[in-house]
């Protein structure tokens, strides 16, 4: 059972009263510090020139664009590399180059990253230069590899850099040493979006627009495809990621994004025109995820490049593979808690789990180890056989234990144990040699123990709060989703309260309608939990329950009507 707990509100108020106060006191919650922070105009955006080395690689890129180089964009096969390909190929395009590809690995074949591997296959495309979107940190045999071929490299990252970098032309990544960029939380899109508006003032400097007769191309564009992989990341979005997610929704809204987000939207049933960052994390994401964890990420990109013509067919076979990426990761997330079920029954559950099925699709693992990670809160690592001298994993991890510094001190210790890994403070990925996974089990166990004490492994809910009857309207409802956008880092308001079930039944599957009283009032509302516990609900020895929920305006057949979305049902006897 989580524990609730509410949101601590800090001591003074720097919000002016302009504001409805229950979304002040939202705001101040999560750590909003002044008015400003809350206006998502463009010129509120940090400037580019503070990121280290963007100057060096804008005048390389400008280059091979004035030159006619052939460039590569060497791409990862996630949303956010998609979306970072997609804006790459549609900027260098609009600056006017001629010769521009780009070559997503297939994940089965060649894994992440600029591997030698790759670099090899890039070479029979014959680039002189070579960018990295959402990937390269830590490529250094294949940036060497590229060298050795006579072709600059330029990585654009923001995974956290290793002890030694690769010796690129360029590396623009505000996690790497001495990078004095203000915000730490731009995803890989992010990233290549700074990149692209540095090459287009060096463009500029250089009159180069005026003088091929080129129109000055509006980054703002491609500001649809930022917030797409900028969410879809799950980065956390801090006041400078808020303001590009903001206007790529307002871009989105207005039906001006690419083709491919917008068939995405229509399959995933959503209306573009009140689009949320919900959406764009579980209608749109995972849709073009799925060619990234099951075939080819190219054929994401594909979508996202598209004219209208040809984006709903490529959007047509994203959503199949997404439906069939849903019925694999059920079937193993199922085999993942039936081991941990199992396990809990012989013993105490440890601090840190690994998991591996001979069956399981390296695709999903990452999806797995989300699921479990949420069930048991502790981190997690689901694993997948990519061939027989190696075995993939996907790593999930809970507030207080920085994954990637672990696998770091493990593979410091014991560098026979893990052969490759990297990635973020809550999500990594590694692989290992298959005989070593029962001792790198133990070693991941143990180095989070001295990490995680006993009461982080409690799995806490935070919430803002009870809300007074009054607070229960539909324009309450409407202001909240309009204070978007909320997100990683930023959660969406999230209330709790002790009310009188009236009435409960399933409808659909799994999913509990409830009919709900505020005690001491005449006052009713209708609540639904998606995807319930059927062991434990409907009860109807339960007349009282303690509820976690998100106020929201449902809209059905033209008629809006006020629900609750409950996140938690705890009965009260």
């Amino acid at each position: 059972m989580k524990k609730i707990i509410r949101r601590k509100l800090p001591d003074n108020n720097p919000l002016s009263d302009q504001h409805h106060p229950l979304l002040k006191r939202i705001y101040l919650a999560r750590g909003v510090k002044s008015d400003q922070e809350l206006n998502y105009d463009l010129k509120n955006l940090l400037p580019f020139y503070t990121l280290k080395n963007i100057g060096l690689a804008a005048q390389r890129i400008a280059q091979a664009i004035t030159k006619q180089e052939k460039i590569l964009i060497a791409g990862d096969y996630d949303a956010d590399g998609a979306t970072s390909t997609a804006l790459a190929v549609r900027t260098l395009c609009a600056f006017g180059a001629k010769n521009v590809d780009f070559l997503v690995p297939d994940r089965f074949q060649f894994g992440y990253g600029l591997s030698p591997a790759i670099v090899e296959v890039a070479k029979t495309k014959n680039p002189q230069l070579i960018i990295t979107v959402d990937n390269g940190i830590s490529s250094i045999e294949g940036v060497a590899l590229a060298n050795q071929y006579k072709i600059d490299v330029i990585i654009t990252d923001h995974h956290l850099a290793p002890k030694i970098l690769p010796k690129a032309f360029a590396i623009v990544n505000p996690n790497q040493p001495d990078d004095l960029f203000p915000s730490k939380h731009l995803a890989g899109v992010g990233v290549l979006f700074y990149t692209m508006l540095t090459v287009r003032a060096e463009l500029k400097s250089q009159n180069y627009f005026r003088e091929n007769n080129i129109p000055e191309f509006n980054m703002g564009n491609c500001l649809d495809l930022v917030a797409l992989g900028t969410v879809a990341d799950v980065v956390k979005l801090d006041y400078n990621n808020r303001i590009l997610v903001y206007q790529g929704l307002k871009r989105i809204h207005s039906g001006k994004c690419c083709a491919g987000i917008l068939a995405l939207l229509k399959l995933a049933k959503r209306d573009f025109r009140k689009t949320l960052s919900a959406d764009l994390a579980f209608a749109v994401g995972p849709r073009l995820n799925a060619a990234g964890r099951l075939q080819d990420m190219s054929l994401g990109v594909a979508c996202l490049l598209a004219d209208d013509l040809r984006a709903m067919p490529l959007a047509e076979e994203l959503n199949a593979l997404n439906d069939e990426r849903r019925e694999m990761e059920q079937e193993m997330k199922l085999q993942a808690f039936d081991a941990v079920d199992k396990l809990h029954l012989n013993q105490k559950l440890p601090t840190a789990l690994c998991l591996y099925d001979k069956n399981w699709h390296q695709g999903i693992v990452g999806l797995v180890a989300s699921r479990v990670k949420d069930k048991i809160h502790r981190p997690v690592i689901a694993f997948a056989k990519a061939d027989d001298k190696t075995l993939k994993g996907s790593a999930r991890s809970i507030k207080g234990l920085h994954i990637r510094d672990l696998l770091d001190n493990i593979a410091a210790n014991h560098p026979e144990v893990i052969t490759k890994f990297g990635g973020h403070a809550m999500a990594a990925g590694l692989s290992i040699h298959p005989q070593q996974f029962k001792k790198f089990s133990v070693l991941f166990n143990e180095y989070a123990e001295k990490c995680l004490k006993e009461e982080g492994l409690e799995n806490i809910l935070e919430t803002d709060g009870e809300l007074t009857t009054q607070n229960f309207n539909l324009e309450l409802a409407e202001l909240l989703r309009s204070a978007a956008p909320w997100g990683q880092g930023f959660p969406e308001p999230l209330f709790d309260g002790e009310f009188k079930i009236v009435n409960q039944y399933i409808v659909g599957d799994r999913h509990l309608r409830l009919m709900l009283q505020i005690p001491d009032t005449n006052y009713f509302v209708q609540g639904i939990q998606f995807y319930t516990d059927l062991n434990y609900w409907p009860n109807h020895q339960c007349t009282r329950a303690k509820v976690v929920y998100q106020l929201e305006s449902n809209e059905y057949m033209d008629q809006k009507r006020l629900q609750l979305l409950i996140q938690e049902i705890q009965a009260i006897y």
